[in-house]
Formats: C-alpha cells, sequence, structure tokens
C-alpha cells in the first residue's frame, strides 16, 4: 500500500484539530438569531442582508482572536481576567457577564420550548423543562466521555439546524437582484436599528467569545498530552500548528453558521414578506407551511428544536466557564444548568410573548459584547502576554474597528430608543 505523503499526514492531523469553532458556532445559531432573523426578513425584506454579513465577518476575527489567547497562553478570557482585575472589578465585570448569561440562557430554553410546542403540541413552560433536562443530558456527555465526544454531539445538532434552516431555499430561491441590493448598508428607523443590534447580539455573542478561548485552551492541553505520550515535545512549531488549525477551525464553522443566518432572513424575505403573524416564529412557522409546504415547516421545527437543544448546552458551558475564571469558583455543569433554568421557565408561565422575550434577549446579549470584546483586543495585543503571537499592527486595527463598531451601533441604538426618534 502507497505510504501517505507528508503533506497529506499533516492535513489529516491539522484535520483532528477541528471542532472547537464548531462548537462555538452554535451560539451564532440559537433560537434568538431565528426570531431576529425572521422578524427581519418578513418585516424588511432583504433590507438587513448586510448587517449579518457584516456581523459574520466581525465574527471570524473576534473569534479567531478568543481562540487564539486561549491556545498561547493555556488561559481562557475568564481566567485571564480573574488574573489581572482587582476584587471589585472582578465581581462587577462577573455580573455583568452573568446578566448577559441570563439572556442567552433565556432565548435559547424559550426557542427549545417553541420547537416542542410546534412538533407535540408541549406547553411552554413543560418545554422549557424539557430543553433544561436534555441539556443537562448533553453536558453529562461532556463529562464522562470528553470534549471530543461532545464536540461530535454539538456538531451533529449543528447539522440538523443547517438542514431545517436551510430547506426552505431550495423550494422558493431568493431574488438575486434583492439579495444582492440588500448588502447596501442602509436602515429604516429605529426598529431597524433595534433589529440590526438583535442581529448583532445574536452573532457575535459574547458567551461565545469567553467559551471558545476555554474550549481552544483545552484543546492546547489535549494536544500537549499526546505529544507527551508520543514523546515529542511542546514547542514553537506545535503552537503554530495549533493556530493553522484554529483558523481553519473558525473560518468553516462560521461560514457554515453564518449562511444559515442569511438563509433564514432570505427565506423569510422571499416567502413571509407583507403576510400577517410573522411577527412570531410560531406565526412565521405557519406562513411557512401555508407558503412551501407541511415539509418545509416540519424541517424548519426539527432545525428549530436542535438549536435550542445544542446551544442551551453549550450556553450552560460557558456560564460555567465564567464563574470559574473570573470567581474561581467551579460549579458542575448540571448545577449550573439548574440554576439558570429557572428564570427562563418562570418567564414562559408568563402572558409575554416568547418571540418578543427571543428578540429582546439578543439586544442585551448585543450591550454585552463590547465588555467581551474590548478586553479581548486589549490584552491579545500585549507582548507579555501572547510574545510573537500578540496582533500586528493591521490585526489590531481591524479588531478596534469592529470593537467600535458594535459600541457605536449599542449607542446609536439607546438613544433612538430613549428618545422615540
Amino acid at each position: 500500500m502507497p505510504r501517505s505523503s507528508p503533506t497529506s499526514a499533516a492535513r489529516a492531523r491539522l484535520v483532528t484539530l477541528l471542532g472547537p469553532a464548531f462548537v462555538a458556532a452554535i451560539a451564532y445559531v440559537d433560537p434568538g438569531n431565528v426570531a431576529a432573523n425572521l422578524t427581519a426578513g418578513a418585516r424588511y425584506g432583504y433590507l438587513l442582508v448586510w448587517v449579518l454579513v457584516l456581523a459574520n465577518v466581525m465574527a471570524v476575527l473576534v473569534q479567531y482572536l478568543s481562540a487564539k489567547l486561549g491556545v498561547v497562553t493555556g488561559r481562557s478570557l475568564p481566567e485571564v481576567l480573574g488574573t489581572s482585575l482587582r476584587r471589585p472589578a472582578r465581581l462587577a465585570y462577573w455580573a455583568q457577564a452573568e446578566v448577559v448569561a441570563a439572556a442567552t440562557d433565556l432565548a435559547e430554553v424559550v426557542g427549545g420550548a417553541i420547537a416542542l410546542r410546534l412538533l407535540f403540541g408541549v406547553p411552554l413552560v413543560l418545554g422549557g423543562v424539557i430543553t433544561g433536562v436534555v441539556s443537562i443530558a448533553v453536558l453529562a456527555v461532556q463529562q464522562r466521555r470528553g470534549q471530543r465526544v461532545f464536540e461530535a454531539v454539538i456538531a451533529s445538532f449543528l447539522l440538523v439546524l443547517t438542514i431545517g434552516f436551510c430547506a426552505g431555499l431550495v423550494l422558493a430561491p431568493p431574488d438575486g437582484g434583492a439579495v444582492l441590493g440588500g448588502l447596501v448598508p442602509r436602515l429604516e428607523g429605529t426598529d431597524s436599528v433595534l433589529l440590526s443590534a438583535s442581529m448583532l447580539g445574536a452573532t457575535v455573542m459574547p458567551h461565545a467569545i469567553y467559551l471558545h478561548s476555554a474550549l481552544a485552551r483545552d484543546r492546547r492541553r489535549h494536544d500537549a498530552e499526546v505529544r507527551r505520550r508520543q514523546g515529542v515535545a511542546v514547542s514553537v512549531a506545535s503552537t503554530d500548528r495549533l493556530l493553522a488549525a484554529t483558523r481553519w477551525d473558525v473560518v468553516c464553522a462560521l461560514v457554515l453558521a453564518g449562511g444559515v443566518n442569511v438563509a433564514m432572513l432570505l427565506v423569510a424575505a422571499a416567502n413571509l414578506a407583507g403576510r400577517s403573524g410573522t411577527d412570531s416564529i410560531e406565526g412565521a412557522h405557519a406562513a411557512i407551511g401555508d407558503s412551501l409546504g407541511a415539509g418545509v415547516a416540519l424541517l424548519f421545527a426539527v432545525g428549530l428544536l436542535a438549536s435550542g437543544l445544542a446551544s442551551s448546552s453549550v450556553g450552560a458551558y460557558a456560564g460555567a466557564e465564567i464563574m470559574s475564571g473570573l470567581l474561581r469558583v467551579r460549579v458542575p455543569l448540571v448545577g449550573r444548568r439548574l440554576v439558570t433554568l429557572v428564570p427562563a421557565v418562570l418567564l414562559l408561565a408568563t402572558d409575554v410573548s416568547p418571540t418578543w422575550l427571543l428578540v429582546v434577549s439578543q439586544v442585551v446579549l448585543s450591550f454585552g459584547i463590547p465588555f467581551a470584546a474590548v478586553p479581548l483586543v486589549v490584552l491579545t495585543r500585549r507582548k507579555v502576554l501572547l510574545g510573537r503571537y500578540r496582533n500586528g499592527a493591521v490585526t489590531q486595527v481591524l479588531a478596534w474597528t469592529v470593537a467600535g463598531v458594535i459600541v457605536v451601533l449599542n449607542v446609536a441604538l439607546l438613544w433612538l430608543t430613549l428618545s422615540g426618534g
């Protein structure tokens, strides 16, 4: 049998290092994205396509910087901040991160509950509980079988939701000219700014920034352990190899997640514009069924369920990492899941629209992005922390531009909302 070339062997090794970004990418296709993207497409057609494209480009850079921090330092972003901030600042930072985590959990549990009601007629409160229980089971896989198996489970959910959310494009392709027109940046009033912030919060998600650095840290530790067992020293070359794999990991995962987000908006723009009742996920699901058939509506509901279950597990994982890094308190993932599940279930028991809860949760996430992105940009520039791997001048300019766009959008959102403009 012919031997594989060094190049093919290196490529095979590279593939084995992929995975963390696909777990983080689940945060970019959670139920909050579904609500924000469907609402944007149904209400404004193709107007806000540019927001998703811009947000995804920004997400690639932000997620790579997060992963680079974990690979090079062997610590997550919360861990680095936990050692550099004084106690009062650390507690304040943790408090805002917990608000973001609660908003994240709300979106994911609500999304899973809505999907279960669409598929099986399960009441929302019971659906929220079921979503939480299943996410506990997924987290148990991570604890008992390890990160690689956990990554495989999450990737399977990602595949299911991709099929579910993109199926409508096959039967009803969007207008190509209108899609190109949607790439031109423009807004129409306060509501479009609110939706843009919601879409941004659902795409560049703060808890994904915290989590990805932890996942990359664990991948570095696993790789170092494997190399030690093989009698190979951990060197600069091994770090370079991990960073190369990380770049491929981030680009592939976020191109997939970004494509799913754009697909949701395009399906809504092509099939739901002007239809009544599409301001809720349930109404959008019914409209999809009327326009594209029961089969596509079923796939959409299955995709929503996969999104809720996977993102709920990943969100709880991120929350545990945030608490551990900032407070140096490690709470079991299952315990963490139970604590954060309660507020979401209580809100489901109220008369508040579940879809409205999803959209508002994404706005809260948008306000949390600067608290994750700005420290990340500052830390990844420090030579004392990353050495030869610190951000170069071009990367730093791009990173500050991304952080600046996020901050400006949030300030504009706050001013327009308060002024009623």
